[in-house]
């Protein structure tokens, strides 16, 4: 069984065949088992984002230095409960080099858009797979304001780092 095909059926415990295996095993059993889903998921998902940039870094116009990674900074989004900072849809910066571009937000002019234009344009223009992921990811080991997400292109890496 693959991991994200593990982890779709942990999400519904309730459902019958699911509820009856996890109902047998012992708790500390049911303790490793859940360590590992998570684990694998978030593993399953970095890759997912990963695909997702190779694929849009494929589409971009060649000047010469093809890219090394692609950064994501953070975003907040209010929900039912709450204020939560997750990873925004968009690549915040394409670099051809090792370095870390300056992407803190004390450098960067912010502009404000309402709620409804901001669901717009991610529904327009983000990749809806990579939302996914980055949402997931956001979900599984949630970012502070300042972090950065990291995807390294050539060893297929996806780290955060901190500006």
């Amino acid at each position: 069984m693959k991991p994200l095909d593990l982890a779709q059926l942990l999400a519904a415990p309730t459902d019958p065949p699911v509820r009856d295996a996890l109902r047998r095993l012992a708790p500390r059993s049911l303790d490793a088992l859940i360590i590992e889903a998570l684990s694998a998921t978030e593993e399953a998902w970095r890759q997912v984002a990963v695909d997702r940039v190779l694929e849009f870094v494929a589409e971009q116009p060649g000047d010469g230095r093809p890219a090394v990674a692609a950064y994501f900074t953070t975003t907040e989004r209010r929900t039912a409960d709450g204020m939560h900072v997750g990873w925004s849809p968009f690549v915040a910066a394409l670099a051809s080099t090792e370095d870390v571009p300056d992407l803190r937000h004390t450098r960067t002019t912010a502009v404000a858009v309402p709620v409804g234009e901001a669901a717009l344009a991610e529904e327009v223009f983000a990749d809806p797979e990579l939302t996914d992921a980055l949402n997931r990811l956001a979900g599984l080991d949630p970012p502070g304001h300042e972090d950065v997400l990291r995807i390294h292109l050539p060893t297929r890496q996806v780290t955060r780092v901190k500006p």
